[in-house]
């Protein structure tokens, strides 16, 4: 008599309460975090990532799933995540440095993995495989059908659907169809070049008139010196506001009042125009501006009046930049000297154009020049103009050309990268050229680009203008690719053994990322990531912290102890700049969507733009 088999004990039920209470944690800051705290989205894709590992121990050791079910996935997801960054579209594959694609797709392969668990128990193996392919291809499918217009200030993408125009596209459809003028004739450059393409318009207002070029007269340059720290001053430059961050690159707008009841006086907007994208700020003189933009396959220096925002003209190289992160368009902004206009592209093109016409003065090709490659994020220094140099800095290497001409004057010293701009100062009587490169902050010789002095701290990305005490120090913001990590305040020094520096402190106070700050009466004013803060120079401590404004950007009218705020949401604030404690004077909306270029008040209109429109806003004096 035969003796039956003994049946095979019934399989355990998958545990999948862990799973599915996982995913839960890991969706819900997706889903409430927008709502209710949007700047803290990236906390959520952090968030979801770090859950994501404990999907994995669940799925690997806790679930109960037949051993070859446990790891085919874990081998078949890394593997489409692979084969789906083919075919999404390239602001999502090189986003947040080449991670955003994994680190979006975990919620998404989590999600699937849960789902196919819990409802594929009871299929055959050849269904239940087939469904599982299918939940992870329908994951990674998502991710195809979304772009990013970038990333805000504290890491999080600006998703869109890969379908929708861009605010680029918009503009173009636009501008197409508005007539294009004459362009007046270019002045013939030092080295023949290709044309560029330009626009103009006639019956453009007049620059005032260039003066002759050449050596400077030593006149001219005591002008530029008399005017540098150790006191922060204006230089003298024949402009309203000749480039990045005013006269002395300080953020500080001189002898101007204006009205702070905005109750009462708000800002009265004068125009509204849209704008190809860009982060650049403005330069401004008499009654006309200009910016860099991006049109599409041009590079593009524009000029605008400044009662109208009217174009004046343009001037178009065929050139374009573009990364994930801040997206397309040119970094630096123009600076006004010797009635040409100055502007570095973010590919390198130097250009010199005439002011009133935008015609080709010379045009240079800085990266060819320093043998630098385009760094990720572009060129984003702005030229600096003193006497008849003109210098720049592509990523870590300065170069000087004569302003007239365009000839090539010197090269500084090679190594590091960095977004800061040169920056021009005297220490001990001496004028010289600063530049923040990464771990470096290093000074040269205004006359022939030798290096005086270097500084080095903890590895990291310079991205901010130095700052100078009224005692004669420097002041360096470190950042890496978290965010700030401080205000280092460097002494500098001359003796018999040359040029030495020491680091009095490093604050903690004012961790600034890539929003500049301002000095004023012994304290300096920025931004502590998102939030403002002040801190003593004596000593580094902070004084106070409050008033969240993103990563935005400042100015300082010092004449009424106020810093004017421009929220990297596009509001404008108005900040009392004195050491007590933070007060808000006022605050109203000004420009829709993310804004990081740096505002500009000449008088009494104030500039704001960002990589998709501009506003000019004329504000009461006050007493007026």
């Amino acid at each position: 008599m035969a003796i039956p088999a003994e049946a095979p004990p019934p399989r355990k039920p998958l545990r999948l309460w862990p799973g599915v209470v996982t995913v839960v944690l890991q969706w819900l800051p997706w889903l409430v975090l927008p709502i209710v705290a949007p700047r803290a989205l990236m906390y959520a894709v952090l968030a979801g990532a770090a859950l994501g590992l404990v999907i994995v121990a669940w799925w690997l050791f806790f679930s109960r799933a037949p051993w070859i079910e446990r790891v085919g996935p874990l081998v078949l997801m890394p593997l489409a995540v692979l084969a789906t960054k083919l075919v999404v579209h390239p602001s999502v594959a090189n986003g947040h440095m080449g991670v955003m694609l994994p680190l979006y797709s975990i919620p998404l392969l989590s999600l699937a993995l849960v789902a196919w668990a819990a409802a594929g128990q009871r299929l055959a193996r050849g269904p239940r495989s087939a469904a599982l392919l299918a939940s992870i291809l329908l994951a990674c499918g998502v991710c195809t059908l979304v772009r990013t217009d970038g990333v805000r200030g504290e890491g999080a993408a600006q998703l869109r659907w890969r379908w929708t125009p861009t605010a680029e596209d918009r503009f173009l459809a636009q501008a197409g169809n508005e007539p294009l003028a004459l362009a007046s004739p270019p002045a013939a450059p030092v080295e023949p070049q290709p044309a560029p393409a330009r626009e103009g318009r006639p019956g453009a207002p007049s620059a005032p008139p260039a003066k002759a070029l050449g050596k400077a007269s030593e006149a001219e340059t005591d002008k530029h010196l008399a005017a540098l720290p150790p006191a922060p001053a204006a230089a003298t430059t024949g402009a309203d506001w000749p480039g990045f961050r005013g006269p002395a690159r300080d953020g500080i707008v001189l002898g101007t009042r204006i009205a702070t009841d905005w109750s009462k006086s708000p800002p009265v907007e004068m125009w509204r125009r849209p704008i190809g994208p860009g982060w650049s700020s403005f330069a401004v003189r008499g009654g006309v501006f200009y910016t860099q933009e991006q049109r599409g396959g041009d590079e593009v220096v524009s000029c605008y009046e400044l009662a109208t925002g009217e174009p004046v003209w343009t001037h178009r190289d065929a050139a374009r930049f573009w990364e994930s992160n801040a997206g397309p368009g040119p970094r630096a902004t123009p600076t006004l000297a010797h009635g040409h206009v100055y502007t570095l592209g973010a590919t390198g093109i130097l250009n010199a154009l005439d002011a009133a016409s935008g015609a080709v003065v010379w045009s240079r090709n800085a990266a060819a020049d320093t043998k630098v490659e385009t760094p990720g994020w572009g060129f984003t220094g702005s030229p600096l103009v003193v006497g008849d140099a003109v210098i720049v800095a592509t990523s870590g290497r300065l170069a000087a050309y004569d302003a007239a001409t365009g000839q090539p004057r010197w090269l500084g010293p090679e190594g590091g990268s960095g977004y800061s701009s040169p920056h021009l100062a005297k220490f001990d009587g001496v004028a010289q050229v600063l530049l923040l490169r990464g771990s470096r902050s290093t000074s040269v010789a205004l006359a022939d680009g030798t290096l005086l002095w270097e500084h080095r701290g903890e590895p990291g990305v310079s991205i901010l203008q130095p700052s100078l005490t009224a005692d004669g120090d420097v002041l360096v913001a470190g950042g890496d690719a978290m965010g700030g990590t401080g205000i280092h305040r460097l002494a500098v020094a001359h003796g018999s053994a040359g040029w030495t520096t020491s680091e009095r402190w490093l604050s903690k106070g004012l961790k600034p990322y890539f929003s500049d700050f301002v000095v004023h009466r012994g304290r300096a004013f920025g931004f502590d990531g998102s939030i403002l803060a002040c801190i003593d120079l004596a000593d580094g401590t902070r004084r106070w912290k409050g008033g969240r404004y993103g990563h935005g950007q400042l100015l300082l009218l010092p004449d009424q102890d106020l810093l004017l705020v421009l929220s990297e949401e596009g509001e404008l604030a108005l900040v009392q700049a004195t050491p007590d404690t933070f007060t808000e004077v006022a605050r109203v909306p000004a420009i829709e969507g993310k804004t990081w270029n740096h505002p500009v008040l000449v008088g009494d209109v104030l500039l704001v733009r960002n990589d998709q429109e501009m506003v000019a806003f004329r504000l009461s004096r006050a007493g007026s």
